[in-house]
């Protein structure tokens, strides 16, 4: 293990004691073997225990920096899976985590643009409106008089997160290497894939070019509003956007007060979900409450497209097919489809699998989300997931994290929400629209200009095939000609060394014949 990757290690078991942290830690059962060696710690003394675990976990996330704020922001849509003074905690990580100094922000904005704040902008609050764990937002108004954001990224946050990285690389790899379920789990490849996303994150035009897309694709929707991004202020570590006014999906309580209409804010969420991966196969992979606003009465307004994800064509016509069968029960093509992918080993009897996944979904049809444990569900399908070797797909990591944070969202805003009859009308349209033969017909008539245009080369085309061909036909001839004539000198050749041998022996037995 590298040096700099053990005073990481040794910094976070610091942090982890100074809020007092290790103790929670210690208390799960797999630790408490060993709890007792917390108290010969040198740093026990200085455990901070006034504060509530909650608040004594969220400080902890945030002194350790973006990764660990991340882990708590994903945490905190599953209010489901925590009690309830950690998951409001967490909230707090999803825009309020602690902001660096307003002034530096001007200087990191100055530097970037080659102009002072004032020639940049007619207005800007050095105060900021959000803190994330990668950057943080102030409002400003340019001279042309448009309300806009501007994002900063943090300063010096990439030697950070490039160092935390790290560190979960030598976790994967010690994973892989000792522990039975590591290579299965293919930890080298999940933090491999979060690396490059992460990465791509600290990247602000990286960022505006996804918002530029999606906004594309859901231009005049009535659903999703994507923001305008302002080009000529945006640079590697800052992003100017239009600003927008809305209310934060988490308020709920502001969200009743003003007349939200809860289930169909539910049902385009996931709407937008299923629209996204497979109308687009372009997806936002960072939907957590603190990037996603209402306007009123059902309309989503999106933020951050820092983390966006797409599949391959077949990973999508593979989950889009898992998806359906799910959806009509039909555990066994669920199965087949595991098993045809290469996630699951072809030696796996279908039946047994099939009989394994009903006994962990069935339970939970024709039940809204509020009487679903999910926390159940996943233990039943990590289980299942170990029996049969299941190999994990680090390209679909993104979009599982995607739909925890939507499923967590419309737990949050309605209950009642049959998310599987709410996503299948969605799936069967998207088959018929592209597996029917009038869209088979439809992709056919839609490549007939390439036809045309590549028409006239056509006899050229064959022309240089035919000449290949009876080129290679030539120097297959040749090759043939030429292993012939040396088979037949090698063949003289070992003639001629027999009958040297043959008179070699015949001189020799003469001479002890004539003796």
């Amino acid at each position: 293990m590298r040096l700099k990757t053990l005073f990481r290690l040794v910094h976070i078991h610091w942090v982890f004691i100074r809020h007092g942290v290790d103790e929670l830690v210690l208390q799960t059962p797999f630790m408490r073997p060993v709890r007792y060696l917390a108290y010969l710690s040198p740093y026990a003394r200085f455990k901070n225990e006034a504060d509530s675990r909650g608040v004594r976990i969220r400080k902890t996330l945030e002194d350790l920096g973006a990764i660990y704020v991340k882990f708590g922001q994903a945490l905190s849509t599953r209010k489901d899976l925590l009690p309830d003074d950690i998951a409001d905690e967490l909230v707090k990580l999803q825009d309020r985590v602690p902001p660096f100094n307003g002034e530096i922000a001007i200087q990191v904005i100055e530097k970037a643009l080659g102009m002072s704040i004032n020639e940049a902008f007619a207005e800007f609050n050095s105060v900021p409106l959000a803190s994330a764990s990668v950057a943080q937002v102030h409002t400003a108004k340019l001279h042309t008089g448009e309300e806009v954001v501007v994002k900063v990224l943090r300063p010096n946050i990439a030697p950070r997160i490039a160092s935390d990285i790290g560190l979960l690389y030598e976790l994967a790899k010690l994973a892989e290497r000792f522990w039975a379920d590591g290579k299965r789990l293919r930890g080298t490849a999940i933090v491999a894939e979060f690396e490059k996303t992460t990465l791509d994150e600290l990247d602000l035009m990286r960022e505006g070019a996804n918002a530029a897309k999606l906004r594309r694709n859901f231009k005049d929707s009535e659903i999703l509003y994507v923001p305008e991004i302002h080009w000529e202020f945006t640079r590697k570590n800052i992003l100017v956007m239009e600003r927008i006014h809305g209310i934060p999906v988490g308020e709920i309580e502001t969200l009743s007060a003003a007349g939200a209409d809860f289930k169909t804010l539910a049902e385009r969420g996931v709407e937008i979900f299923f629209t996204q991966v497979f109308r687009d196969n372009f997806f936002h992979a960072d939907m957590h409450p603190g990037n996603i606003f209402v306007e009123l009465p059902d309309k989503y307004i999106a933020v951050d497209f820092g983390i966006v994800g797409s599949l391959s064509a077949s990973d999508q016509r593979y989950l889009a097919e898992n998806f359906l069968a799910f959806f009509n029960q039909d555990y066994r093509r669920v199965a087949e489809m595991h098993i045809e992918s290469g996630w699951v080993s072809n030696s796996v009897r279908v039946e047994e699998f099939e009989a394994a996944i009903r006994s962990v979904c069935e339970p939970i049809f024709e039940k809204p989300l509020k009487d679903i444990s999910f926390g159940q569900v996943l233990l039943g399908l990590f289980s299942t997931a170990r029996r049969f070797d299941m190999h994990v797909q680090p390209q679909l990591v993104l979009l599982q994290k995607t739909l925890l944070n939507i499923e967590g969202l419309g737990r949050q805003l309605y209950p009642d929400l049959d998310l599987w009859q709410t996503a299948k009308p969605f799936l069967e349209r998207w088959f018929q629209e592209r597996l029917s033969p009038k869209a088979k017909i439809k992709k056919l008539l839609k490549q007939i200009p390439d036809f045309a245009d590549q028409f006239p080369e056509v006899p050229s085309l064959i022309y240089k095939a035919l000449d290949n061909a009876a080129q290679s036909e030539r120097r297959a001839e040749t090759q043939q000609r030429e292993f012939a004539l040396l088979r037949e000198q090698m063949a003289k050749q070992q003639r001629n060394q027999l009958w040297t041998i043959l008179m070699g022996a015949l001189m020799i037995c003469a001479a002890i014949w004539f003796r």
